[in-house]
């Protein structure tokens, strides 16, 4: 029987999964589809149910479903465990329905090398920041501060996963320079967005990684200011593949081409690639 996989959320006609999926499936010569299901909320249990019967080999899941998708599953993976969120759900081998997360070790890998020594400020303290800082704890990672608008939030996420230390937007300014690498997780710089920098990048370390989770615009408010400044920066197509990276070689037993897939995914979106 010939194998296909899915995207499933609402909505889903701008996801860049089928066009990211297919194209490795070509590439990696494996007889299979990936196709997007737009799901009514109030459909979401019948949805999965009719992907388990209708044979789905696994699918990836994205707004506004990934937390409420979890009771629907037979298991959910560490990974999915720890932020209460699933975005790829793994057929087994009998026949079971696991859940994973790929977001935060997908973000990770979009990095690049990095040590376990740098030190590391998440600016933001929502679903996203709870992602990648789970998955930093996952790898080892200790040196991180998480700065968010509302302290309280803050402390609450480093309370939770047992990782990091809590401080304001304020003292994230004047500390800037002990910095490896900061990571932009708020919504302030999505397409459309007027919203002002969370925080000053004045006193940035020369050197630094800028990274926000964002790739629409390729370049946001966040790191157009970063690049005034002598650093790296990185948008948040990277995350989109190497998480879609992830989930592919859970279900095939491979991992595909990362580097061309941000390349070929960013002259689609009109950007200039530039190889970090």
């Amino acid at each position: 029987m010939k194998k296909w996989f899915a995207v499933i959320g609402k909505p889903i006609a701008h996801s860049l999964s089928p066009y990211m999926h297919s194209a490795w499936l070509k590439e990696q010569h494996i007889d299979a589809s990936y196709i997007p299901i737009l799901v009514e909320e109030e459909k979401l249990q019948d949805a999965v149910n009719s992907l388990k019967l209708l044979g789905c080999s696994g699918w990836n899941v994205t707004v506004p479903y990934k937390e409420a998708i979890i009771p629907y599953l037979d298991e959910i993976d560490q990974s999915a465990r720890g932020i209460g969120a699933v975005n790829t759900v793994v057929k087994t081998e009998d026949g079971r329905f696991v859940g994973y997360n790929t977001d935060g070790l997908g973000f990770i890998e979009s990095l690049g090398p990095i040590r376990q020594t740098n030190h590391i400020l998440i600016v933001g303290a929502g679903g996203a920041a709870r992602g990648i800082v789970h998955a930093f704890k996952q790898l080892g990672f200790s040196h991180i501060a998480i700065a968010n608008r509302t302290f309280a939030n803050a402390k609450r996420l480093v309370e939770e996963l047992q990782l990091g230390q809590a401080i304001t937007l304020e003292e994230a300014e004047d500390t800037l320079a002990q910095f490896d690498i900061i990571i932009h997780t708020t919504p302030q710089g999505m397409k459309n967005s007027t919203a002002t920098l969370p925080i000053q990048l004045n006193q940035i370390k020369e050197h630094a990684i800028v990274a926000d989770i964002v790739y629409n615009p390729l370049v946001t408010p966040f790191l157009e200011e970063a690049k005034k400044y002598n650093v790296r920066t990185v948008n948040g197509l990277g995350m989109l593949v190497h998480q879609g990276a992830i989930a592919f070689s859970y279900w095939n037993g491979v991992k595909p081409n990362t580097e061309q897939m941000v390349e070929r995914l960013t002259e689609q979106l009109g950007g200039n690639y530039v190889n970090r």
